[in-house]
C-alpha cells in the first residue's frame, strides 16, 4: 500500500509509538516483537505483536468510533459462527499524543481472500453464505445499529458523483442503469438483522485453499441484509455467485439492492483511493466489472442471477 495518508484526518502511526503505547499500558507485551502488517484496510494501522497477537489502532476520528462496538460485541457472537472472527484481549487508552482508545487482538493466520486462492471456490462460497446466515440469525436484543446496513437510497448522491468522476475508467452509462435497477428495489421492510457491513475479500482469511476467518467488524450491527450480499460481487464470480445466493435463500429485492450495494461502494472506493491504496482499488475495480458484467446479462431481473 502507499505510504500517502488516505484520509485528512488521519494521525501519523508508526512502530515507535505503538510501542510506547505497549510499554505504558501493557509492559507485559513491550519486549515482544512487533512488525507492521501489510493491509489494503483504511480504518487501522495493525501490527503485530510476537507471535499469538496483533495490535489495531484507528488511523482517524470515524474509525476510533468503531473500536468498543468491536470490543463488546465481538466475544458475544463469535460463539454463534462458523468461522473464525478476531478476539479482542485487550484495549489501549489514549496516552503519549495518540488520542483514542486501540486494541490487542488475537493474531488470525491467513492470506486475503480470493478465487486463486480457494482450492474449491464453490464450497467457499457455501461456507461465507452460512457464515452470513448465520450471523443474520443471531438474536438481535440490545444490538446497536449497523454501520453499513442502511438504505440503498441514501448512497444514491455518493454514487452518482463517483459515477461522474470515473468517466473514461469505467462504461458510466451500464454503471448508471444497473444503478437505478437497483434503487428500484422495494426497500427492507423486515425487521433488521445483524451484519458485518464490510464483506471484501480484504476481510476474509485464507488458509491452505479454505475459508478460515471473517476480519474488520468495525460497522457491525444491526441493517438491512442486503450490505453483505457485496461478497457476491467483491469475492465471487457468476457461477459460485449462485452458490452463495443459493445458501441464503435470497429474494429478489435483496439481491437487487446487494448489488446495487456492491457498484455503489467499488464506484467510491476507485476515486477517493486511486493513489493511496492501489490494493483496495484493484478489488473495486474488479468487482465494478462483476456487476456491470451481472447486470448485461440479467438486466434488473436479480432472479436470473
Amino acid at each position: 500500500m502507499s505510504g500517502q495518508k488516505m484520509h485528512a484526518d488521519e494521525i501519523d502511526i508508526d512502530g515507535h509509538l505503538v510501542g510506547r503505547l505497549l510499554a505504558a499500558r501493557f509492559p507485559q507485551w513491550a519486549d515482544l516483537a512487533l512488525e507492521p502488517v501489510p493491509s489494503a484496510g483504511t480504518d487501522n494501522a495493525i501490527y503485530r505483536l510476537g507471535d499469538g497477537m496483533a495490535v489495531r489502532l484507528p488511523r482517524y476520528p470515524a474509525a476510533a468510533e468503531q473500536v468498543d462496538r468491536e470490543q463488546r460485541w465481538l466475544p458475544r457472537l463469535a460463539p454463534h459462527l462458523p468461522l473464525e472472527i478476531p478476539a479482542p484481549l485487550a484495549m489501549g487508552s489514549p496516552a503519549d499524543s495518540y488520542p483514542w482508545h486501540w486494541s490487542v487482538y488475537r493474531w488470525l493466520e491467513g492470506e486475503n481472500a480470493s478465487i486463486e486462492r480457494f482450492a474449491d471456490p464453490y464450497q467457499a462460497a457455501i461456507d461465507l453464505g452460512q457464515f452470513v446466515a448465520a450471523l443474520q440469525h443471531i438474536d438481535r436484543a440490545g444490538g446497536p445499529a449497523s454501520g453499513r446496513g442502511l438504505r440503498l437510497a441514501d448512497r444514491d448522491g455518493s454514487a452518482r458523483s463517483a459515477i461522474r468522476a470515473l468517466r473514461g475508467l469505467v462504461d458510466t452509462h451500464t454503471a448508471a442503469a444497473a444503478w437505478e435497477a437497483s434503487l428500484e428495489a422495494p426497500a427492507w421492510a423486515a425487521p433488521p438483522v445483524w451484519t458485518h457491513g464490510d464483506l471484501l475479500p480484504t476481510n476474509l482469511l485464507v488458509v491452505q485453499g479454505r475459508l478460515n476467518a471473517v476480519i474488520d467488524f468495525g460497522g457491525v450491527g444491526m441493517g438491512d441484509p442486503a450490505c453483505d450480499l457485496v461478497a457476491a460481487w467483491s469475492v465471487f464470480s457468476a457461477g459460485t455467485r449462485k452458490v452463495f445466493r443459493a445458501a441464503l435463500g435470497v429474494d429478489n429485492a435483496t439481491w437487487e439492492r446487494g448489488r446495487g450495494w456492491a457498484l455503489s461502494q467499488a464506484l467510491i472506493i476507485v476515486p477517493y483511493y486511486r493513489r493511496t491504496n492501489p490494493a483496495l482499488v484493484a478489488v473495486a475495480t474488479r468487482t465494478i466489472d462483476e456487476v456491470l458484467a451481472d447486470h448485461r446479462a440479467t438486466g434488473a431481473h436479480g432472479s436470473a442471477t
